[in-house]
């Protein structure tokens, strides 16, 4: 499968493509999409297209695999010698030092048979700290004709360091995402709010109050369904001891879901402040209507916003929620981080 039969966002391929064709490579990249499958081939087929022996070019240069030689055959299998992929381990489903520590042993000795040494992180953002720490030096001495590639669905879990090193390419299924009438309410009303002028503090504060209370009711709503299942509900004469044990795994399974929902409400909000920032790019560039290429056409909101900042601040918003997000897997007060995030939007 080469590039143009993928079934991911074309304009992040283009856009790798155009790397290749003006040999601007990059030495680290971060493929970011909401599943890891996808991202999956996309660096395959990099790996194949750095190292096909009879590649489709333009300008002389070589923008895409022919899928069919030995060595594409070989990338194809995971058995080639030069390209090397590594995944979470363990019960624990992490990246231990370990793994890093033999991969990177691997990048820097020389081919052996292919132009570029690949290496594949799977899941990126399952990087203990000590294995993030240890990929960090071969990132800021990586060895010549080496490509390194991380794969993530929260890159807003990677560490900053390594994230500032490394070109993001986003890539998407290709389709619009579908909301359900719950989130397409409550959605419109937040940007609604978003949108209008914002002349004081007061009104940010509302944006929180409104984001807040969406979150206290996913909690109360986790809470309610996990604890209804729970067999302290139907063994209520259980042992002390195993009651403690339920009492445990109930509220590591309430913290983990509402995580989980949270990422995926803020996840939202950032499509919608990507939507932003493509609006006011190509309106500052004097390009024509984007409602094709926006997720939510249908919210007047965006273009008001839109109009209101430039491309720097749109795009200032987009990095003020991924580090929102990564906030808010360290040990930091919620309401804080939220406050602190939502301050410092571009609105």
């Amino acid at each position: 499968m080469a590039f143009g039969d993928l079934q991911v966002q074309q304009q992040s391929i283009q856009l790798l493509q155009r790397s290749l064709e003006r040999g601007r490579l990059g030495h680290a990249y971060i493929f970011s999409g909401p599943e890891i499958e996808p991202l999956e081939s996309v660096a395959r087929n990099l790996a194949k297209t750095l190292n096909c022996s009879r590649p489709v070019r333009r300008h002389g240069q070589a923008v895409d695999c022919c899928d069919q030689c030995p060595s594409c055959t070989r990338i194809e299998h995971a058995n080639h010698p030069d390209v090397h992929w590594i995944r979470p381990e363990s019960k624990t489903r992490i990246i231990t030092v370990d793994q890093v520590r033999e991969l990177m042993r691997e990048v820097q000795l020389k081919p052996s048979e292919a132009a570029y040494k690949v290496a594949v992180l799977v899941c990126a953002d399952r990087l203990r700290t000590e294995a993030a720490n240890a990929f960090l030096k071969t990132l800021e001495e990586p060895p010549a004709k080496s490509v390194l590639i991380l794969l993530s669905t929260e890159p807003q879990r990677l560490l900053e360091t390594i994230i500032s090193r490394c070109l993001r390419l986003n890539f998407g299924t290709g389709s619009k995402i579908v909301l359900s009438a719950g989130q397409q309410q409550w959605l419109s009303g937040f940007t609604e709010l978003a949108s209008a002028e914002q002349k004081s503090l007061l009104g940010r504060y509302r944006l929180m109050d409104v984001l807040v209370s969406k979150l206290t009711d996913t909690r109360a709503a986790i809470e309610k369904t996990l604890t209804a299942r729970s067999p302290m509900q139907q063994y209520e004469d259980a042992e002390k001891d195993l009651m403690e044990k339920w009492e445990a795994e109930l509220a590591a399974a309430i913290e983990a879901e509402y995580r989980r929902e949270r990422t995926e409400l803020l996840g939202l909000l950032q499509r919608w402040f990507r939507d932003v920032w493509l609006d006011a790019t190509l309106g500052a560039n004097g390009g024509k209507g984007s409602e094709h290429l926006l997720e939510f056409p249908e919210l007047p909101g965006t273009r008001f916003v839109a109009k209101r900042i430039s491309p720097a601040q749109a795009t200032q918003n987009l990095e003020v929620m991924e580090q929102l997000q990564r906030w808010l897997y360290t040990n930091v007060q919620e309401a804080l981080a939220l406050e602190v995030g939502l301050l410092k939007l571009r609105l």
